[in-house]
């Protein structure tokens, strides 16, 4: 048995290569749409994709199991548990196999047998893996956002993400059931997850690449409660807010992800353009860091750093259903093309074109002086609150909201400030914080592209307000802290 994992820093994301050298077949379970790095790994280890398969309908990314399948001519494979109210659609239209509880992947000698695992959704599968050649027991078990190193797959994306009513207590009592069945499996099967530390899928997942069911029996704070009514209310607890995006990947995936075939690199746009498509009110992105985007930048552009939280902030603030522009940073056509694929990832395929880092630098002598973003410290938002000057804005979660928070702010999670940067006048004096300056930053470049004028970011953030030893509103008993 040949098994090579893959995994996307950005989404913090595994799938599998889980192959046969003896037939030369091989399975790829969860691809995401970077699909030419399954083709290549078999061919390099001399196999041919024979079967696609995925664990679930995934929230965090747009899946790239049809796609593989269309471009090998691989069988696909996908689940058929669930219930008619969360299946596959194209399912019959792309050809799909369809799994239930107990089905079998045959991939040379090598044995998938699925086991339906619902909680994180309803149609969740588990693939127990058996290498026959050598065994006639399971030698570990691929289980996408059922079990994680130390978490599992939170249950409450189908009500929060995708809107479906009373989802979340429903599925975290079957979750529970299903981790029932996971406590019988043999504790030396090794347990290879779908996602590790920085997913949103789960609440504290732990970075390793994987662990054993003894490991997580013995150490996995899930699989420690024995009563049900305790487990619902532990797992339901303290959850970050799903990104804005996931409940757009979950109708994509489960509607079927459009191929995509041959993918271009964004098209570099003549520097003169910026200026027209700004003001006809086109979404214009500056992919450079925060500190260079608040010491200029063109008027009218929002600030998305490239960086590990680009595809959550990305997925959440960009228009799925129109075109958008980038504007890169030093790193130029480098940094485009890597933009351009993560944003693929989450379905964000519409990029109409790109600017060099060149504008930035052309544009005051051509259209006018940059913009800045006036930076403040805790001193001086002290200090201004105290001569009651301004509003303040705090962007942070629910959840961070809830433990501790400024009086008098006014909280709004930056993935829906773009629906609400209307309640604020554009020339009301107004400071943005979060918790260290990051996603305040975000916010603050949204707030000044919709014409505010008097907008500032707290640099250092709540936490420099708190260890300034500052007054706050303290959290609720039993918040998330």
């Amino acid at each position: 048995m040949i098994l090579t994992r893959f995994y996307d820093d950005s989404l913090a994301q595994a799938s599998f290569l889980i192959g046969c050298s003896a037939s030369g077949e091989a399975v790829i379970i969860d691809p995401n749409r970077r699909v030419e790095q399954y083709i290549a790994a078999a061919e390099q280890a001399g196999l041919r994709i024979s079967a696609v398969t995925e664990t679930h309908i995934h929230a965090d990314f747009v899946s790239g199991a049809r796609e593989l399948a269309a471009r090998t001519g691989a069988a696909l494979y996908l689940s058929d548990e669930g219930g008619a109210d969360w299946q596959y659609r194209y399912a019959a239209a792309a050809g799909a196999v369809l799994l239930t509880d107990g089905s079998a992947i045959e991939v040379g000698r090598v044995r998938l047998v699925a086991m339906h695992t619902p909680g994180h959704t309803p149609e969740h599968l588990s693939f127990v893996v058996t290498d026959t050649a050598g065994a006639d027991g399971p030698i570990g078990i691929v289980t996408g956002d059922f079990v994680f190193a130390g978490d599992v797959g939170r249950p409450d994306l189908l009500e929060r993400a995708a809107g479906v009513a009373h989802a979340a207590d429903a599925g975290a009592r079957v979750l529970f059931r299903s981790l029932k069945r996971f406590r019988t499996l043999a504790e030396h099967l090794q347990v290879w997850p779908g996602h590790g530390a920085g997913s949103a899928c789960g609440k504290g997942m732990s970075s390793m690449p994987q662990t054993t069911v003894g490991y997580e029996l013995r150490y996995n704070w899930a699989l420690q409660i024995a009563d049900e009514a305790e487990f619902v209310s532990q797992a339901l607890m303290g959850l970050p807010e799903p990104p804005r995006y996931f409940g757009q990947m979950k109708r994509i995936n489960r509607d079927g992800p459009p191929l995509l075939g041959d993918q271009r690199s964004p098209s570099l746009l003549p520097e003169q353009r910026l200026k027209p498509l700004l003001a006809a009110g086109a979404t214009v992105v500056d992919l450079r860091g925060a500190a260079a985007f608040a010491a200029g930048h063109v008027p009218g552009t929002i600030s998305i750093p490239f960086n590990k939280s680009f595809t959550t902030w990305a997925g959440s603030l960009i228009p799925f259903d129109r075109e958008f522009y980038l504007i890169a940073d030093e790193r130029g056509r480098a940094v485009l093309d890597h933009a351009a694929l993560d944003l693929m990832m989450i379905g964000l395929s519409r990029i109409a074109g790109a600017f060099g880092p060149e504008v930035l630098e052309t544009w005051p002598a051509q259209e006018g002086s940059l913009q800045t973003s006036a930076q403040l410290s805790v001193a001086e938002l002290s200090d201004r609150l105290k001569r009651n000057e301004v509003t303040v804005l705090d962007v942070r979660s629910q959840a961070e909201w809830d433990a501790g928070h400024l009086a008098g702010a006014t909280h709004i999670p930056l993935g829906s400030l773009p629906e609400r940067l209307k309640d604020f006048p554009v020339d009301r004096p107004l400071v943005v914080h979060c918790q260290g300056g990051g996603r305040s930053a975000i916010g603050v470049s949204l707030l000044q592209a919709a014409g505010h004028r008097a907008v500032a970011n707290l640099s250092a953030g709540f936490g420099g307000w708190q260890g300034a030893g500052l007054p706050i509103v303290p959290g609720r008993p039993g918040s998330d802290d």
